[in-house]
């Protein structure tokens, strides 16, 4: 049994040793913040060993600095971690869990470090984490121990497999660093509110398990300095660390961070949790799949008198999984039948998008896409549980009833695999889209003089407040206008509230009076002015959950498009993660903004910059995504061949390139009033 305090004072004087012997160059690729934990409590960005010797002194010997510097420059000699190891975690997947990490279905983060004693013991802390929305990650022999358990891990799975040595666990520390300066407004060198960030904001603790190393040992006994509690379920001894059962570890940990779930079993038999929401089924996993263009698929959630059909009934019309073969393709019709005295037919479309979410949660069911382009699959392992088609109704209809106790009285779920009936419901289906998207279809932001915001993200960029509006939907993609008032009259203490416009200062720059208000008292006296439709003056701030960032290309008075995706350079020599480093947390950057990718085909698009006419530069890949709407954009301002006109990564990769491309196909920008 490992002595903590001699195990940290051996530990401490080996990294100290290894640390002057350190040689060569190293970083990290992905990520705008260098060596990140150097970095956030040094603000030295190391590239050689000397620069790492210097932050390390100037950290006070910082058992964290050394552990990072010391396995950034392992990898930069070893090359990067294999699969099923993630290594370090680029920035850009980082923002991609972003929202996650605010919108309620990550409540906290874990680390479980070493080798248990017993994997089943381990699976049985990891699979109580998923249920508890917490997302983990693993670092030395607990990989392998919950391979052998049968447990799956991935990013998918919310059980992050950063390393197959403790030491790995560095990583853990450099992502809470990250997530202080991208989301929380935290400095590069300052140490204090760092401390106070990690300490009120991280919600994290730390399981560790018997096998570390003295070195390991002084990195995770430093973890403590975050605010973030240790606790150990055996091998060591003395200093801090708590003990504990395993049964009991988890329940500690969230109490003692202050982290409060209520789960409810579902009963169907494969574990329910949003930490399945991010996996794929592929083929050769999947035992049954309806929709994906192979067959007629669609889901419906309608508003109903509740004497119209049984409250709790779930019902399967057709063939179950039962009786049909392994890879079987089914038509499927999904419908969901609610009730409620304060339910509204409004609330139909924002509801039945949670189709989508809930059964992600199936450890066994896989959903893409929504209406009539739904593309649902059930596992093998699940099918040899004895899931059923049924049990997603039951899955379905527990779900609806547990996320909206106040608005569903009665629900009911019904799902039809038989091909004929499903061909002859599609119409009615198609109308009720219709008859929906003509309720919103064309609205502008003038048709209201009340607009939305949402403040989940101040979780943890704490001064962040993003405005919705009918043409300009939160930067994150997620939330429409529409979504922020029925949020609102779901939840009205909830993160989207109501904003009333007020007088207009400025249409052109969307600047309005009541706007400048809400904002100001949100963002805790940080933010005095918005503007709306402009990246120059006053524009709005981002947390860091944005899908792309407009950025201002002075040399050409053009505007450059690039999202998250992108993982190369942008003719500004940044890539998107550099450009991301300087805008998030809250702060206003005239020049850089954070936007949708729907923002982008909006009217409203940076109109006081003249909008998408501006834009030179965006990747190839979200050219194409936008490429319909893009195209229709562009023909209602009668200039149908602007979009030849933006050059992406293979037709200008650099700076000069992008002027000789714009001159050669003589970009409109050319002509317009420089910006700056």
């Amino acid at each position: 049994m490992n002595s903590i305090d001699a195990a940290v004072q051996h530990g401490n004087a080996s990294l100290d040793g290894a640390m002057q012997r350190l040689e060569g160059q190293f970083s990290y690729e992905g990520t705008a913040y260098a060596l990140p934990v150097t970095y956030a409590v040094t603000g030295i960005a190391v590239q050689t060993a000397d620069d790492a010797r210097d932050a390390y002194e100037r950290s006070g010997m910082n058992p964290l600095v050394a552990s990072e510097c010391l396995m950034a420059a392992r990898s930069a000699s070893e090359g990067g971690k294999k699969e099923p190891y993630t290594g370090f975690i680029g920035d850009a997947i980082l923002r991609k869990l972003g929202y996650s990490l605010v919108d309620g279905s990550v409540v906290g983060i874990g680390l479980l470090v070493g080798t248990p004693e017993s994997g089943e013991a381990a699976a049985a802390i990891c699979r109580e984490l998923q249920e508890k929305y917490m997302l983990t990650f693993l670092a030395g022999g607990v990989v392998s121990a919950l391979g052998e358990a049968g447990v799956h891990v991935g990013l998918d799975y919310r059980l992050v497999p950063l390393g197959p040595d403790g030491a790995d666990g560095i990583h853990f520390a450099d992502i809470i660093a990250r997530v202080a300066m991208m989301f929380g407004g935290v400095q590069p060198g300052d140490l204090d509110r760092l401390l106070v960030y990690a300490a009120e904001r991280a919600k994290a603790f730390v399981v560790a398990f018997p096998g570390l190393t003295e070195e390991e040992i002084a990195f995770v006994e430093a973890l403590q300095v975050l605010g973030i509690p240790i606790l150990t379920t055996g091998g060591y001894e003395g200093g801090t660390w708590i003990r504990t059962a395993p049964a009991d570890t988890v329940r500690t940990g969230m109490e003692m961070r202050g982290i409060r779930v209520a789960v409810t079993a579902i009963p169907i038999p494969m574990a329910c949790s949003p930490a399945f929401e991010g996996k794929s089924i592929r083929k050769e996993e999947m035992y049954v799949e309806f929709g994906g263009g192979r067959t007629p698929a669609f889901e419906l959630l309608r508003m109903r008198p509740q004497e119209e059909f049984r409250d709790g009934a779930v019902s399967v019309v057709g063939p179950d999984v039962d009786s049909v073969a392994p890879g079987t393709a089914l038509p499927l019709a999904v419908l969901v039948d609610v009730a409620g005295q304060r339910m509204k037919k409004d609330f139909e479309p924002v509801l039945e998008r949670r189709i989508h979410t809930f059964i992600n949660y199936g450890e066994g069911s896989w959903h893409v896409a929504q209406r009539d382009m739904i593309w649902v699959r059930i596992s093998k392992d699940a099918v040899a549980k004895g899931v059923t088609i049924g049990d997603l109704g039951t899955l379905l209809a527990h779900k609806f009833r547990m996320e909206f106790p106040d608005h569903i009285d009665a629900v009911q779920v019904t799902l039809v695999t038989d091909g004929q009936k499903v061909r002859e419901m599609l119409p009615e289906a198609r109308t009720l889209y219709a008859e929906r998207d003509e309720r919103i279809a064309g609205m502008k932001d003038e048709d209201t003089e009340t607009f939305y915001s949402c403040t989940l993200c101040q979780t943890f960029a704490p001064n962040h407040v993003c405005i919705i509006t009918p043409e300009r939907p939160a930067l994150c993609g997620a939330i429409t206008w529409l979504d922020a008032r029925i949020a609102y009259e779901i939840t009205p203490a909830g993160a989207n509230q109501p904003v009333r416009k007020g007088d207009v200062i400025d249409p052109v720059l969307g600047e309005f009076a009541g706007v400048n208000r809400f904002v100001k008292k949100a963002s805790h006296g940080e933010t005095d002015r918005v503007s709306l439709y402009s990246m120059l003056e006053n524009p709005m701030t981002a947390c860091g959950c944005f899908e792309c960032i407009a950025a201002i290309v002075p040399e050409v008075s053009g505007i450059l498009i690039v999202n998250r995706d992108f993982g190369g350079e942008t003719p500004l020599g940044m890539t998107f993660s550099t450009l991301a480093g300087t805008i998030g947390g809250g702060a206003q950057t005239p020049g850089f903004v954070g936007v949708s990718r729907n923002y982008i085909v909006s009217d409203r698009f940076l109109q006081a910059e003249n909008g998408i006419e501006r834009v030179v530069w965006m990747p190839s890949t979200l050219k194409e995504e936008l490429r319909d709407r893009l195209r229709a954009r562009l023909e209602s301002l009668d200039m149908p061949n602007i979009s030849e006109k933006i050059a992406d990564e293979t037709t200008a990769p650099t700076l000069d390139d992008l002027i000789a491309f714009l001159e050669r196909v003589d970009h409109p920008v050319l002509k317009m009033k420089p910006l700056i």
